[in-house]
């Protein structure tokens, strides 16, 4: 513990004011904090639409430009770890839980309930559905995402400075990030990741309820959601206590392994040739319209405002807010790639494989829902299981779901202990296996204290809230990166002029 810098205190003692506030108010803390939310996503919309949009473009720049060839690390570096092994942490970290339980449903509420342009139910309204969909898991997301672990990854192992937000702005503001300002950017990130993730496994524990219900009859309520909360805390913390090159590495790998698996059984049993055909035409279409798409705000009376404002930007703002963890889990386990491969990889690959997981699990629920069986009135957690009665072997893909949605339950929280140790111990990559346990208390904590007053709600509409701020360090982490990328090259390219005389 020796390693814990003042970023470990001020954000627990942070963090247990909030969740205080939601145990002991939770109706006002709700209220609160949703006026804010609403107040941010309604007059700040334009501006997550732009930002997200100008992290694509500035990304596709730094990867296809002469900047691509630097290597995060060192010249001699290589990776850690191979091409698979690492696409699937990526995976696992980025989305894990989220394609899971918003697989089926999401399509289906585009589709039948308030589809972003179309009438309801219609064959428009249901590629339209698929086409919004993958706009808010793919390239825009992962954009950002890669944006904010290559500033992390390009600092830490280029240059040697300690794994943290605010190291990544010293090129800006110098040695001021060592001191007050530098501890409040990591305070706001260490504040973003644990609520976020807190928010992750609440809806894990609710969806693992929902499926052993379905499959077994255990009661849905909190008795059940803190077992499984608990069993789970244990499973993660014996994970984070192996390293990284074991718990998390092993777990990735079974969750490709298991959601592959889960993906094969339900385009050969579901509407097969539906879900090829619609995968094509929406694909096309959604590349062909991204950018209208990446700047469709609905500003006047005849637009449907109310989708842009309840997913797009609601999503843009929810991904932001994940930022400093997935991008910080994706630096560390990027190490020795060049710049042009790993930008490529992290925005195209889980791009590419959330899409046609969605064209698989949408199509299908809305074959179930046009064969005369009304989803669109379940909880969202009961969405995928009721879609699996309808298949053939659907114990087995119930199982294979909840098995999924554990394992993907065990790397987010495993993941995230590993980096909030890391940004409460001055970047260590190694952080102390106490820390490392006293956040997965804390995560698992919050996540069983909300459930237990009903306050989920009330931490989305937090993390959002704390996006905001956090949107103005993702522009200036990129200047600065922007910035030092060229003064490396102008290095690089000195020395290799240096090397040429000398071979002379």
């Amino acid at each position: 513990m020796k390693k814990v810098t003042n970023v470990f205190y001020i954000t627990l003692a942070l963090i247990a004011m909030a969740v205080l506030f939601g145990v002991i108010v939770p109706e006002q803390y709700e209220m609160v904090t949703g006026n804010i939310q609403s107040f941010i996503l309604t007059n700040f919309g334009w501006y997550y639409l732009l930002i997200m949009a100008a992290f694509v473009l500035i990304s596709l720049i730094i990867a296809l430009s002469p900047y691509g060839r630097i290597r995060l690390g060192k010249d001699t570096d290589r990776p850690d770890f191979s091409t698979v092994t690492w696409v699937a942490m990526l995976f696992s970290a980025g989305m894990g839980i989220g394609l899971v339980f918003y697989g089926a449903a999401e399509p289906l509420t585009h589709y039948v309930v308030n589809p972003p342009t179309e009438e309801p139910g219609t064959e428009a309204a249901l590629k339209d559905s698929l086409v919004s969909t993958y706009l808010h898991w793919g390239v825009p997301p992962w954009a950002m995402y890669g944006l904010t672990a290559l500033a992390l990854a390009f600092f830490q192992f280029r240059k040697n400075e300690p794994g943290l937000i605010s190291a990544t702005m010293k090129p800006i503001f110098g040695d001021k990030m060592n001191g007050p300002w530098g501890i409040a950017v990591d305070v706001l990130a260490v504040f973003a990741t644990a609520f976020g993730v807190a928010s992750s496994l609440g809806f894990g524990a609710v969806q693992i309820n929902g499926g052993l219900n379905h499959l077994f009859g255990v009661e849905v309520g909190f008795a059940a959601q803190f077992a499984i909360i608990s069993v789970v805390t244990v499973l993660f913390m014996i994970s984070a206590w192996t390293g990284l090159s074991k718990g998390i590495k092993y777990l990735s790998n079974t969750n490709m392994v298991l959601a592959v698996l889960l993906l094969i059984f339900v385009v050969i049993v579901g509407p097969t040739l539906m879900i090829f055909n619609l995968f094509t035409d929406t694909l096309g279409t959604h590349f062909q319209n991204l950018i209208q798409l990446s700047f469709r705000s609905a500003p006047l009376s005849g637009d449907n405002r109310s989708f842009v404002e309840g997913w797009t930007i609601f999503y843009w703002a929810w991904w932001i807010s994940w930022a400093p963890f997935v991008g910080m889990f994706i630096a560390r386990v990027s190490r020795g790639r060049t710049i042009r491969e790993f930008l490529l990889v992290v925005i195209f690959v889980p791009t590419l494989f959330s899409i046609f997981w969605f064209a698989s699990f949408g199509t299908t629920a809305a074959h179930v829902q046009d064969s005369g069986t009304d989803l669109s009135g379940l909880a969202t957690e009961l969405v995928l299981f009721n879609v699996f009665d309808h298949l053939p072997l659907s114990i087995i893909l119930s199982g294979i779901a909840i098995l999924l949605i554990a394992s993907f339950f065990i790397t987010s929280a495993d993941s995230a202990t590993f980096v909030l140790g890391i940004q409460s111990t001055n970047g260590s990559l190694t952080p102390p296996n106490q820390v490392k346990l006293i956040w997965g208390i804390a995560q698992s904590g919050i996540a069983a204290l909300l459930l237990y007053v009903g306050g989920l709600q009330a931490i989305q509409n937090t993390i959002i809230i704390a996006a905001l701020p956090f949107s103005i360090i993702l522009i200036l982490m990129t200047y600065s990166t922007f910035k030092a990328l060229k003064q490396e090259r102008r290095r690089m390219e000195e020395l290799a002029k240096g090397k040429a005389i000398r071979n002379k």
